[in-house]
């Protein structure tokens, strides 16, 4: 069980992913963002986790860079997640893309790349497993050369890691899906696990729309803390790497102060049966 801020959960490739890290998602772009990337630094959070999609990365690099400075760090301290986005898969242009996105963070490395979503029957009707693979391909070479220090997924569900699994030379190490209470893609959660992947949530406070459910009210009202704080430690306790976003240096700090309380079998359970009644979609029906 993870005890601590600095706490990590072990890599199938030998390394290590803090199990808390800052999510930038949604965080905009520009002084807002290097202002929440720094806080969140200097609040203790040494994992940063941003994506090309997100529109930050130069940001989000900048704020890692004086951050770095401010509070006497070394890039080695910091674990930096970056993703490739949808319309960059395949093997060229995936290098091509991890180039922007180094350039951009100002990283000579990042520690763990990310496919953001997986090609999939809906956008590739034919021939969505080799777009998968040969983006891979790319992921691969990354690794070899060690400009990412461990590559993974995002949103791939059984069926995606299955095909993936079976033509890769170099494992992923990690699949990033929605899991927070009231929705949680767990049997995509399970086959990762059963494949050797720690399990990352992105969203793990469900935008916010659950942290008003009576279930989860009455049990952050049973230990005396946050509804957030309750979510997180829910999925902590659950060995899922959490991703908490928020711009506000309070929350910022109250989304690490989850560990001087424990969830009993109990409550886990009673956040487990929340539903949230949204309407949450298969990567094959997704749209951007």
């Amino acid at each position: 069980m993870i005890t601590s801020l600095s706490g990590t959960l072990p890599l199938a490739d030998g390394n290590a992913i803090p199990a808390i890290g800052y999510g930038t998602w949604q965080v905009a772009d520009g002084e807002r963002a290097v202002a929440a990337v720094k806080a969140a630094i200097a609040a203790g959070y040494r994992h940063i986790d941003t994506a090309a999609a997100y529109g930050n990365e130069a940001a989000v690099g900048r704020a890692i860079a004086e951050a770095l400075e401010d509070n006497g760090l070394v890039r080695e301290d910091l674990f930096v997640t970056t993703k490739l986005w949808n319309s960059r898969r395949g093997h060229d242009e995936a290098l091509r893309a991890f180039d922007e996105s180094a350039r951009l963070l100002g990283l000579d490395h990042v520690d763990l790349y990310l496919i953001h979503w997986p090609a999939s029957s809906r956008q590739h009707p034919e021939d969505w497993a080799e777009v998968n693979a040969a983006t891979w391909r790319a992921f691969e070479e990354l690794k070899a050369e060690g400009r990412a220090r461990s590559i993974g997924l995002s949103n791939f569900m059984p069926r995606h890691l299955q095909a993936l699994l079976a033509v890769a030379h170099e494992q992923p190490v990690v699949n990033q899906l929605e899991l927070h209470p009231g929705f949680g893609q767990w049997q995509a959660a399970e086959a990762s696990r059963q494949a050797g992947l720690v399990v990352e949530a992105w969203s793990p406070l469900g935008s916010g729309a659950v942290l008003g459910d009576p279930a989860l009210t009455a049990v952050a009202a049973e230990v005396g803390r946050t509804p957030a704080q309750v979510a997180l430690r829910w999925l902590l306790q659950q060995d899922v790497v959490v991703l908490p976003k928020s711009v506000t240096p309070e929350r910022i700090v109250a989304n690490t102060e989850l560990f001087d309380f424990e969830l009993s079998d109990e409550q886990m359970a009673a956040v487990a049966a929340i539903d949230d009644g949204a309407e949450h979609h298969d990567p094959d029906q997704v749209t951007f």
